[in-house]
């Protein structure tokens, strides 16, 4: 049987932190990869909380953020799936927070 290419942790991690995020429904284990994904600006405006069947519940600073997130909501998607597997994120909710 050969062996495959051993993968470096940092191709890993972000597909642990998905099913770790998943299993207990804590987002919040997933904001290194959401940060990789939106990039930092992003990031300090918008936080994921919870993943609970597919659904990544996303805090945003206010309504303008939502709606700027919601119309890129499918390539969000399809970006952090690429990192975290196939299927992990199927749809994202946001979530008005004020800190």
């Amino acid at each position: 049987m050969a062996r495959s290419e051993p993968k470096s942790l940092e191709s890993l991690l972000p597909r642990v932190l998905g099913r770790l995020a998943g299993e207990s429904r804590r987002g919040h284990a997933l904001a290194p990869v959401w940060e990789a994904v939106v990039g930092s600006h992003i990031a300090r405006h918008a936080m994921p909380r919870a993943l609970e069947e597919g659904t990544l519940v996303v805090a945003v600073r206010s309504a303008e953020w939502a709606r700027t997130l919601e119309a890129e909501a499918a390539k969000l998607c399809a970006q952090l799936n690429e990192k975290l597997g196939a299927g992990t994120v199927r749809a994202l909710a946001f979530r008005l927070e004020l800190r």
